[in-house]
């Protein structure tokens, strides 16, 4: 994965990670990039400062990371506030009320919702990295959510 700073054409400055620089370049190309705050599709990557050490200066060592407080739980790649966690739960639930659950055929249903061969409706379910990129190169608009425990489980 690679991390770039981005700023849209009304300057608005924010971060993404990508595959590699050709799947940042494609993906900006087709306009499948947008700005957070104000939509806009015409992005281009910012000027960064390479992360090299100057001469003669040591290595900065991370201490160990402190035990988590107890009421914050733990999930892939770190861990979430309860805040947030209570409003990724309800989140969770809208979807599976609202949406219909595909299960492992997320990436070709939501083909044949996109091409027309199938009834438009919100959908959920698995996609690996693969085929949510294939989509995202596609046109076809998803979202990855963080998919956290129910709150009656």
């Amino acid at each position: 994965m690679i991390h770039y700073q981005l700023h849209c054409a009304a300057a608005h400055e924010f971060d993404g990670w990508f595959k590699d620089s050709d799947a940042f370049e494609r993906q900006a190309k087709r306009g499948l990039i947008s700005c957070p705050v104000c939509s806009e599709t015409k992005v281009e990557r910012a000027l960064m400062a390479p992360g090299i050490p100057r001469k003669g200066r040591t290595k900065v060592v991370e201490a160990a990371p402190e035990p988590l407080p107890e009421p914050a739980q733990p999930i892939a790649g770190g861990v979430i506030p309860d805040a947030v966690r209570a409003a990724l739960q309800k989140l969770r639930g809208e979807v599976e009320k609202n949406c219909d659950y595909v299960g492992n055929d997320f990436a070709e249903e939501a083909r044949r919702i996109h091409h027309g061969e199938a009834e438009p409706r919100g959908i959920y379910g698995e996609s690996s990295d693969e085929e949510a990129e294939e989509l995202a190169d596609e046109g076809i608009g998803i979202a990855r959510i963080p998919w956290v425990p129910r709150t009656d489980s």
